[in-house]
Formats: C-alpha cells, structure tokens, sequence
C-alpha cells in the first residue's frame, strides 16, 4: 500500500500521539509499505527528511514550542495542510489516509478526503473526544463538537487508543472505535536492580492535566523518607512547581530535567523504579506502556485512561492508585508502602516486565495493517 499518515505532531514535536504515530508508520514500512507524512515543523527541523523509511515533510506554521500547540498554531497548521495535502494525493496517488487525532488533523483528512476521494482511517487520542480532557477541551468542545460530527461519519474506519478513548467516542458520536492499544518495540528483559534510595520519575507536560503540583507536594509529606525523584518535561505550570519544590524544602531532592527526546526519556525510565502518573486524565499514556517495558511499578490516579496498562489488584498487581479528590495525602500514602518496603517495590516492577508483552509493538502494527488494507481495498 501507499499510505499518507496526517499528524499534526511528530518527533521530535509533540507527545504520545506523535510517537505513536511515528512508531506504526515506521513498522509499516517495515513491512513492505510505502508511507509518506504530513506534519507540523520549526525552524530548526527540516522541510523534508527520510526516518525509518519515511519520507516526512514538516509544513512550517509559526509553531513555538515542541511540548505545546495552542489552538491558534494548531489552525494554522490546518490552514496549511490543506492544500499541501491535496497535493500531495493528486501526485503520489496514496491507497488510504490514516490521520492521527480527530482535532485538528481529522479536519484536513476530511476535506483532503472531500476533494480527493481518498478514504481515510481516523485515530482518535484523549484530547479529541468530549469529555477527555475537560480541564483543557471542556469549553472549546461546547462551541466545536457539532463541527467535529462530519469527521467522525466520512471516515472509512475509526480507532482509539484505549477502551475508555473509545467509550468516550461512542457516547459522543454514536461511533464505536475499534481499540488498538498504543504498542512500542519490547526490549530484553533486564535485571531489576535496585539503590537504597529508590528512584522516582514523572514524565509528561508541565500542565494542568498531568497534575505535577500533587506530585510535589505528596513527596513533600514524604520527606522523613528516601527517595529521589526526576521530573521531564517542560510546560506552563514548570515555574510554578519548581517554586512549590523551593518552599517545601525539597528542591535538592528534584532533578528537573526539561523537555526531553524520546530518546533521553527511554535512559532515565532505564534508571528509575517507579514511575508517577497523578494526571486528571488519560487516553492510553505511552509513556506508562514504556514504563511497562522498562520495568517500573506504576503510582497513578484513579482514572479510566490507565485500566489498560495498570492492574492494581490481587497478586498480579504492578500499580497502586489513588482517588484524586484525596489530593496529594492520598498519593502519598500510594507511594509510602513502594518507598519504605523494598520487597514489593521489586515485586511491582517484576509484574510490570510481565505485562510488556501484551503491548508489543507487532500486534498494534497488526491491527493498523489490517484495517488500512480493507479500507484501501474498498476504497480502491
């Protein structure tokens, strides 16, 4: 097949949904098919490059930063997709679109889709459903949703990242997504080693959603205790929260790393133990199934983005959560027994070595192939 992949995002811009994204293109070429990608860019990256097989080319739309994309640079980029990507159909003639994120890349796959006659298969991430991020999307979803219907009808086909993404589609649209779980490339296993002083770790964006202020205020009712913890990622709130470290007194205690490569990110999940997710809400956050990968026991949030990369009961368990409206006392007390006994912290990360496999990178691929070949069949 020839596949054009729409995304707004893509390494190194962007989060999880660009790295999903980029990791089915590249095992698509893998297996035999030609992709090509449509993406958002900065000054500093180049108009057009070949990864992993992929031909990528990076629209230039005024975009400032890799972690964050305002509404304003996300219509820009749609602006400018548009036409790019019909050009793009009418020359290299792909088979199928597979556009990541309903808002806003599902925007020109529709259009793109319109003019061309192209099917398009439609991923759909946290962020692009009602009700998925309502601390962030609440408001805009009042005014848009109407607007997004058609997005979700003239597809081919739709996915969604996890079986509450897809819960939350199906009770907005009517739509019920197949899930395909967010997959990566399963290292060897490696020896659980352990330091006296166990290693905690938060990744993600500075930002109201991710919730990094309970982290730094849970650990500050943890100070009697040993830890370390390692914050990456960058964001709004990033000045807030190295304040808040400073005046609890456990600023010598944070290592805040910024906005880090996927690259970068994989090293230090290497050297961690335990991994923090205290988010308001989740799709499927790569970042947990690479934490699966790298042997961290999980401490999150009690939310429905997390059931299927957690199991936080019985003997098979490699997670404890908490109920947000606890606030930070209550993922303290989800941290203390994983900080204070050595012996179920290892038993925690051993689980999640267990449960890697489920979301190896070859079954998403399996599924994505599948689906793009049936709609370019009947497209064609």
């Amino acid at each position: 097949m020839r596949i054009l992949i729409l995304n707004y995002e893509h390494p190194p811009i962007g989060g999880g949904g660009g790295r999903l994204g980029a990791k089915v293109g590249a095992g698509l070429v893998a297996r035999g098919h030609q992709v090509r990608v449509l993406t958002g860019g900065m000054a500093h990256l180049p108009l057009e490059s070949l990864e992993q097989g992929m031909e990528v080319r990076r629209l230039r739309t005024f975009r400032r930063r890799e972690d964050t994309c305002s509404f304003s640079e996300m219509a820009l980029w749609v602006a400018a997709a548009i036409p790019a990507a019909v050009s793009e159909v009418r020359r290299w003639k792909p088979d199928v679109i597979h556009a990541h994120f309903a808002v806003p890349t599902g925007v020109v796959a529709w259009i793109v889709g319109k003019v061309t006659g192209v099917p398009y298969v439609l991923t759909a991430h946290l962020g692009d459903v009602p009700g998925g991020v309502p601390e962030q999307t609440g408001n805009l979803f009042r005014w848009i949703q109407p607007l997004t219907v058609p997005l979700w009808n003239n597809a081919a086909a739709t996915t969604a990242v996890s079986s509450f993404v897809a819960g939350l589609a199906e009770k907005a649209y009517g739509i019920k997504p197949q899930v395909i779980l967010n997959g990566m490339e399963i290292p060897p296993a490696r020896p659980l080693d352990h330091d006296e002083t166990p290693r905690l770790l938060m990744v993600g964006r500075m930002s109201v959603q991710k919730n990094p202020m309970t982290a730094i205020r849970a650990l500050a009712l943890l100070r009697e205790l040993s830890w370390h913890f390692t914050m990456v990622g960058d964001g709004p709130l990033l000045a807030e929260v190295k304040a808040e470290a400073e005046r609890l007194g456990i600023i010598e205690r944070v290592d805040f790393r910024g906005w880090a490569s996927a690259y970068e990110v994989g090293e230090i999940m290497r050297s961690s133990d335990v991994l923090l997710i205290p988010s308001f809400s989740e799709g499927l956050p790569m970042v947990a199934v690479e934490a699966l990968a790298s042997g961290l026991a999980i401490v999150g949030s009690r939310i429905g983005g997390l059931s299927d990369v957690v199991c936080e009961y019985g003997k098979e368990r490699n997670a404890t959560l908490f109920d947000l409206g606890e606030g930070p006392q209550g993922l303290a007390n989800a941290l203390r027994e994983m900080i204070e006994s050595p012996r179920t912290l290892k038993e925690r990360r051993a689980v999640s070595l267990s449960m890697a496999p489920r979301f190896d990178l070859g079954h998403s691929l399996d599924s994505y192939e599948g689906l793009l070949k049936k709609v370019a069949a009947v497209g064609g």
